[in-house]
């Protein structure tokens, strides 16, 4: 995606981006920091849905992916390999939504951006503790986006940079987020997408950054605490900060 000014307006052209969310209402804040309507784009398999493919007209491709790693994976790659075989492969994927955030580093309301997108909960439980499935011999637990680009994404938005974990369960107890804390002392926030983006973007070989906005503290879930309308907002302004950053951005 290279944006471009015009008449005080954002219009894209150029190299693609695609920002993939859990669900929709995450994918709408951030089209509205983006002028235009979104036109739907039916992918295989999946049709004229909610989680379908949205083009903004003057800002990224917008992906409602779903929740969890493993659907985000297989959409998000469903995109991916959609753009490479129309001839129009997306140079970046951007892991975009709300998430829990590890307090103080990381209050509601604020933005965070992964310089590591882990996933904390991929190995096995044993009798000495928790062994990620790099020490089992498989795979990999850590994702690391372009240190260039989170350096400017944070410098352009006020995110704090760090690790974003990623689960399949979500934490609702203080000893769980202690856990938690102990074992990745980096981590600033954690969300249910965003390995599973990055798995997928690798796959294509191509580079991914996830930005998040803090709704609620990691811990015990009191819903009465959570501020999704407050991140959501933070969202679409990171967003409209951001775009400046995408404008100038330029694969390696």
């Amino acid at each position: 995606m290279v944006l471009q000014a015009e008449e005080g307006r954002l219009t894209t052209s150029g190299v693609r981006i695609l920002v993939a969310t859990a669900v929709p209402a995450e994918r709408d804040a951030v089209a509205r920091a983006f002028p235009g309507s979104a036109a739907e784009v039916p992918l295989p398999g999946a049709g004229v849905t909610p989680a379908g493919l949205r083009r903004l007209p003057a800002g990224p491709d917008l992906l409602a992916a779903g929740v969890g790693p493993a659907l985000a994976a297989a959409r998000t790659a469903t995109a991916l390999t959609t753009a490479a075989l129309r001839g129009s492969p997306y140079a970046l994927v951007v892991s975009a939504g709300i998430a829990g955030g590890f307090v103080p580093r990381a209050p509601v309301g604020s933005l965070v951006v992964a310089d590591e997108i882990t996933a904390a909960d991929l190995g096995a439980e044993t009798a000495e503790g928790f062994l990620p499935v790099t020490d089992l011999g498989f795979g990999t637990v850590t994702h690391r986006p372009p240190e260039a680009l989170v350096r400017d994404t944070a410098t352009a938005t006020g995110a704090r940079p760090g690790t974003i974990l990623t689960v399949s369960t979500v934490t609702g107890t203080a000893a769980r987020a202690a856990t938690l804390g102990e074992r990745h002392p980096r981590a600033l926030a954690e969300a249910m997408e965003g390995f599973g983006v990055a798995e997928a973007a690798a796959a294509h070989g191509t580079p991914v950054l996830e930005l998040r906005a803090i709704s609620n503290p990691v811990g015990p879930r009191d819903r009465a605490a959570w501020r999704i309308g407050e991140a959501l907002t933070a969202l679409t302004d990171g967003f409209g900060k951001l775009a400046p950053v995408l404008e100038s951005w330029k694969p390696a």
